[in-house]
């Protein structure tokens, strides 16, 4: 039996198409990707398999369990983390906890267990009985992460779980995904942090205007743009180096500024590190470090999906 079962989704408002027949399973125990750029679907599509929209056509279902005409029974599968929280913040962090527990019906006992088991998880202890008005961001947010875990459910759906988080928090909730997985819960993580995807999820899907544009694990995808190499190098900035001047390189299709690194795309690694190699010397510019690359997950989402994000000819930026 699949985690989830999503066949023909489709969902319409009004003029807008938001999801087109959209077909895709996720196994018991995976932790599975939903990628796309802003209005590709991601957020309709966990709304409906999450009990909150219902399809225009098609159905979903939630170990075995139809969402729109056995909503109760899927959900109580299920736990939920929004991408804002939705936590009181004129309530204790462990007030919140007991009041989630209660809304999925988690006895007295057990939610006592479980809630002082999750505040220490989530590094949240020692700030149990203070109200969570004065709580940063990263702390809400594992707060909210908690509060869905209350219930031990098989099923947790995450959207956008570490969108603006500091290190600490968005390290915590990495790890916790990764025990979770170990445990067998199923995840079902949106979100825009490719790399991300690619260092925890076993299978990804890419969606784009509604559709899923590919499904399969991270390095197969990859494998299908595997023609997508590059170099990249930093040079020493003592000495300037222009991107247009990376762009004139014999065998250089595309430029891309990564921070204080250049990227090289080329169909010939070895021609274009010779021509780098030659540019330094007869700029004096020094190589601080030079590396031969494949294609990343980001490529694959940037192909699919049509986005022009990088950065062309002669433009420093």
């Amino acid at each position: 039996m699949h985690a989830i079962e999503a066949r023909s989704l489709s969902k319409r408002f009004g003029d807008l198409q938001a999801l087109s027949k959209v077909d895709f399973t996720v196994e018991d125990g995976e932790t599975f990707g939903f990628l796309g750029p802003n209005g590709a679907g991601k957020t309709t599509t966990i709304r409906i398999l999450t009990g909150i929209t219902t399809p225009t056509e098609g159905t979903a279902r939630i170990f075995g369990r139809d969402i729109v005409r056995e909503t109760i029974a899927a959900r109580q599968q299920m736990g939920v983390v929004h991408e804002t929280s939705n936590i009181y913040t004129d309530l204790s962090a462990w007030q919140n906890l007991m009041f989630a527990a209660e809304l999925y019906h988690v006895g007295r006992r057990e939610r006592e267990e479980r809630g002082d088991a999750l505040l220490e998880l989530f590094g949240l202890a020692e700030r149990r009985d203070e109200r969570t008005t004065g709580f940063s961001k990263g702390m809400k947010r594992r707060l909210t992460l908690a509060m869905g875990l209350i219930n031990r459910p098989r099923l947790l759906f995450l959207d956008e779980p570490t969108s603006g988080l500091d290190v600490q928090s968005n390290l915590i909730i990495r790890d916790v995904i990764r025990d979770l997985n170990r445990d067998g819960v199923t995840v079902f993580l949106t979100t825009h942090n490719i790399e991300e995807a690619n260092l925890i999820c076993d299978r990804v899907a890419i969606v784009n205007h509604g559709r899923i544009a590919a499904i399969d694990s991270p390095e197969r995808l990859k494998e299908t743009i595997r023609s997508v190499q590059s170099i990249e190098v930093a040079f020493d900035p003592a000495v300037p180096v222009p991107a247009a001047d990376m762009a004139q390189l014999d065998r250089v299709r595309e430029v891309r500024k990564e921070g204080d690194k250049f990227r090289l795309f080329t169909e010939d690694p070895p021609a274009v590190l010779e021509g780098v190699m030659a540019y330094a010397r007869d700029r004096r510019a020094r190589v601080i470090s030079v590396n031969t690359l494949g294609p990343s997950l980001e490529d694959v989402f940037i192909r699919l999906t049509g986005l022009d994000v990088r950065t062309r000819g002669g433009d420093d930026r």
